[in-house]
């Protein structure tokens, strides 16, 4: 079983990726559904809750992922974020490394999606890391239809290790600045590169990888 890490900036089209490797036989293990996930466990819940206060639990008793974001990504308290991340990705590792050895057998490939790969090292589990690649004027773009301004997308980025250092700490780069075809084309000669053989039904869906940006 091949480990692929997937790699960009922000809004740089790491899904697309996913879903093109998903297409050809991948099992993908997102660590941003993994994080979501664990802010339920009460262990976690009550360790941010110390932290931060009752201004990140709504109404239903759940964590306030908008308000804690607020508070973790603010320039002024870079200590905040670290605080989190003590807390939380302990627990996502194990959860990683869990799915890792549950897919061993089952799938020719998996994928690890983790915006914080290389801050925490999870790309050591990682036999291969494809940086996707997009310039900043598109992904500025595609960070409007998540609503989120450029200042926003900056100050996240400002957290994450730097793209250019992404860009050269990866084994390949997928270019997703064109159209979807394209970055399609490209994951699955990357894909036979490895020696990975493809799912049957492996041609290219109209309704997922269209020729259009």
């Amino acid at each position: 079983m091949l480990v692929i890490g997937l790699a960009g900036g922000i809004a740089s089209g790491k899904s697309l990726v996913a879903d093109c490797f998903m297409h050809f036989g991948a099992t993908l293990i997102d660590a941003d559904r993994i994080g979501h996930e664990i802010l339920k466990l009460a262990t976690i819940k009550n360790s941010i809750l110390l932290e931060f206060g009752d201004s990140v639990i709504d109404k239903q008793n759940e964590i306030n992922r908008t308000q804690l974001a607020k508070i973790v990504f603010n320039p002024d308290d870079p200590n905040a974020l670290k605080t989190l991340e003590k807390i939380t990705h302990p627990v996502i590792s194990e959860r990683i490394h869990s799915a890792l050895k549950q897919h061993q057998s089952t799938a020719p490939a998996v994928l690890l999606d983790a915006p914080v790969m290389f801050k925490t090292g999870w790309d050591q589990m990682c036999d291969k890391v494809v940086f996707v690649d997009a310039n900043l004027a598109i992904r500025k773009s595609r960070a409007q239809l998540r609503g989120w301004s450029s200042d926003e997308l900056a100050k996240r980025e400002s957290f994450q290790t730097p793209v250019e250092e992404k860009r050269n700490l990866a084994t390949n780069v997928i270019d997703n600045g064109g159209s979807k075809n394209a970055t399609y084309i490209q994951a699955r000669d990357l894909w036979r590169s490895w020696n990975l053989p493809l799912a049957e039904e492996h041609h290219s869906p109209d309704s997922l990888f269209i020729n259009t940006p």
